[in-house]
């Protein structure tokens, strides 16, 4: 009877709770909890369906990568390579659990990424020039020649180094800036007198780090030459690698001379950059100009140049053969002119540099290419994957550049589009010229919609790296495109076929009016109202969480995809939102800026080399030149420092002299030198022992007191960027800006499509 009685209660209290659930949460919103339970269950099993999780491969393989790079130290390559075994083991006995799998062989990427990257630096391990020295002679092979605007610039794979003060470790390369014109050609021995200094390290905390890059480019130091380069005979024979880099630099200087001879200027500069990658010898204007317009991607041989080389070249030999009967009945001439087509990217692929873009569009076509002989689909997400996985493999480094993130994000956004609704097809009933109407429409509207795809999907790196956005370049891209994809390119593919006939010249005209066109529509964009959309620098919180939008807009199928647009919106507030320093300091200490009452950057001291301000300018969004007055505004100078104001009144002093400190340092809140304190300073004090351990420093007011943040954080190491090492000797400053040569435009970052 008890029994019964609990039995009652229990069920009395369960009806009761059911009651009070009905009472609390209408049925409607039970059913429309359970409704989106299902559908969310639904969606998540379609997502990780057979095949799906392929894409996401290469993401986890980067993300290994990108691990790599934030480490503050250099991971032991035993203990990388162990995980990577481990977690590849792991995957492997948990392949028959559907999400155990899926689990186990994601984090085994991660680890891979990882060991790659961290074996890649020890493969390529190298010294690294730690302090400036003055008057080194240098002797070695030139192994890569580059044209700029004002100057030429050579790396040099050392052979001697001689200079009078010690050096810990000889680079093994070296990269200088010659005089216009005096360049010696790729395989040459030279010798030279050279001033050298470290590599450039990032010039505000979160910049682009530029001893990173170079270290990776296996280059220990740069400078400039001082006086003649002379050339002599070699003591030892070149390698076979400096044999086939001197023929492919020979080819492409001969291509080069023989475009800008008959086509001078900007045009002829132009013309020889989408064919052989010389780009280096476009005018400042026009440069700016096609990066402001959202046209640089065409000075960038990418995917793009790569489709229509290998389009065209498709089209010819097909057509070609097609004219002979008895091999378009009986003969796969689809399948030849694919592999005419894979020989021309491959020579296209060489003739312009190989750089990290073009090796990921010839990937990318070699395997359209392929599956076309194969008789297998090309254009989806699994091609992008092989290409990613391949070039990370071969260079994991890339993963942090723009190229890189900027090629792949353009690729991925537009083979999403083209899965996802591209393109429009004619109804095969309508009339013909029905149809002829609607091909054209659609064509204009693709390349309309491909702009805007591809613009946005870049959007964010573009305003990370260079602080801009191109609000016209849907604008630029429509008027321009189609004359480069009709006109400029297979001119270009016209006159290197007819070079060695010597017919070249006329194709070479005609390109060059196309070109003219271009730029054309590339300075017009530029004059026009708002056309150079800046925006301040963010951290790369914003740019993961963008990312990862991304990929959930691009690689999800299910309406699960569009939490992407909802983290792209978050982390485009995220950016906006990012807080400003108010006191800037360069990582030699010669340069400090602060930002006064107006809101705005005021210089309060400045070496010779300018290059700090105007980056520490466009990552605060600002139009000013390095040479505009205002940037003098409300600092005060005198022999012996400089003193200026921030917005709430406290002061901010830049010390020249040993006698400034005793001043400075009991009036100013902070004081900034490139001298070492004489003693204690009761303001906040960034001299000679502050700069050289942490680099650049960017200081902001929070509560009641300064927020510091630095590019080199304390116990960083890493072999691009080695700890504190004091100079055996004073360093005595150089007659010419030391990072005169290191000093970056901005296609020395590599953008493409």
């Amino acid at each position: 009877m008890a029994q019964n009685d609990k039995t009652r209660a229990k069920a009395w209290d369960i009806d009761a709770a059911r009651r009070r659930a009905a009472v609390s949460l209408p049925a409607s919103f039970m059913d429309w909890a359970a409704r989106l339970r299902r559908l969310l269950s639904e969606w998540a099993v379609a997502e990780v369906a057979p095949g799906r999780l392929v894409p996401w491969l290469p993401v986890a393989f980067g993300f290994g990568i990108v691990g790599y790079f934030t480490a503050d130290r250099e991971p032991a390559a035993w203990a990388a390579a162990g995980l990577a075994l481990a977690g590849i083991v792991v995957a492997f006995m948990a392949r028959r659990r559907v999400f155990g799998f899926a689990l186990a062989l994601g984090c085994a990427a991660i680890a891979a990424g990882f060991a790659v990257a961290t074996l890649k630096t020890v493969r390529i391990a190298h010294p690294v020039l730690q302090q400036p020295v003055s008057s080194v002679q240098v002797a070695g092979f030139v192994e890569i020649r580059e044209e700029r605007a004002r100057s030429d610039r050579v790396v040099i794979r050392v052979h001697r180094f001689e200079t009078a003060r010690r050096v810990a470790e000889a680079p093994d390369r070296i990269r200088v800036a010659v005089r216009k014109g005096t360049a010696p050609p790729v395989g040459s021995f030279v010798e030279l007198k050279a001033h050298l200094s470290p590599p450039l390290a990032p010039l505000r905390p979160g910049g682009y780090d530029f001893a990173r890059d170079m270290y990776f480019q296996r280059i220990g130091a740069s400078g400039y030459a001082l006086g003649a380069i002379k050339t002599v005979a070699p003591p030892v024979a070149p390698g076979l690698w400096l044999r086939y880099a001197s023929f492919i630099d020979g080819l492409r200087e001969a291509i080069d001379k023989r475009i800008r001879a008959v086509v001078p200027g900007d045009q002829g500069s132009i013309a020889s950059a989408l064919i052989t990658g010389k780009r280096d010898a476009i005018s400042t204007p026009v440069n700016d100009a096609m990066y402001i317009s959202s046209l640089a991607h065409v000075l960038s041989i990418s995917g793009y140049h790569m489709a229509v080389v290998a389009g065209i070249v498709f089209f010819f030999i097909r057509a070609v053969l097609a004219l002979i009967p008895s091999l378009a009945t009986r003969r796969p001439i689809k399948k030849w002119a694919a592999g005419g087509a894979l020989i021309a990217a491959a020579f296209y692929l060489l003739l312009s540099g190989a750089e990290v873009a073009t090796q990921r569009s010839f990937i990318m076509i070699a395997i359209v290419l392929i599956g076309v002989m194969v008789d297998r689909p090309a254009i989806t997400f699994r091609t992008l994957t092989v290409a990613a996985i391949g070039v990370l493999l071969l260079a994991p480094e890339s993963v942090v550049h723009p190229s890189f993130q900027m090629s792949f994000a353009a690729t991925l956004a537009l083979i999403a589009a083209y899965q996802y609704g591209l393109p429009w097809r004619a109804d095969a009933d309508s009339s013909l010229g029905a149809r002829v109407a609607l091909w054209g429409g659609r064509e204009i509207a693709g390349l309309i919609l491909a702009s805007l795809v591809a613009g946005l999907a870049t959007t964010p790196y573009a305003a990370f790296h260079f602080h801009r956005l191109a609000p016209y370049g849907v604008i630029a891209n429509l008027l321009a495109m189609p004359v480069v994809s009709a006109w400029v390119m297979p001119m270009g593919i016209l006159g290197v076929l007819a070079m060695p006939f010597g017919f070249d010249a006329l194709f070479w005209k005609l390109m060059g009016d196309g070109i003219d066109w271009m730029i054309f529509v590339a300075l017009w964009v530029t004059s026009l109202p708002g056309a150079v959309g800046r925006i301040q620098a963010f951290g790369t919180g914003p740019l993961l969480l963008c990312t990862a939008g991304l990929l959930l807009l691009c690689l999800l199928r299910s309406p699960l995809r569009w939490s992407g647009a909802v983290l792209a919106v978050a982390a485009s507030l995220w950016a906006v939102l990012t807080p400003r320093p108010d006191v800037l300091v360069a990582g030699d200490g010669q340069v400090a800026a602060l930002r006064g009452p107006a809101g705005q950057l005021s210089v309060l001291h400045a070496g010779r080399d300018t290059f700090a301000v105007k980056e520490w300018l466009a990552a605060d969004g600002d139009a000013r030149g390095v040479k505009d007055a205002g940037l003098r505004d409300g600092v005060r100078c005198d022999a012996v420092g400089c003193t200026a104001k921030l917005a709430d009144g406290r002061l901010v002093a830049f010390a020249l002299s040993a006698e400034a400190f005793v001043e400075d340092c009991a009036r100013a809140a902070v004081v900034v030198s490139a001298r070492e304190a004489p003693g204690d300073c009761a303001a906040l004090l960034i001299d000679r022992k502050a700069w050289r351990a942490n680099g650049a420093m960017a200081l902001r007011w929070i509560g009641e007191r300064f927020e510091q943040s630095v590019a080199r954080p304390p116990g960083y190491e890493r072999p691009w960027a080695r700890g504190l090492r004091e100079p055996a000797e004073a360093v005595q400053a150089p007659t010419r800006p030391a990072t005169r040569d290191a000093t970056p435009r901005t296609d020395d970052l590599e953008i493409g499509d």
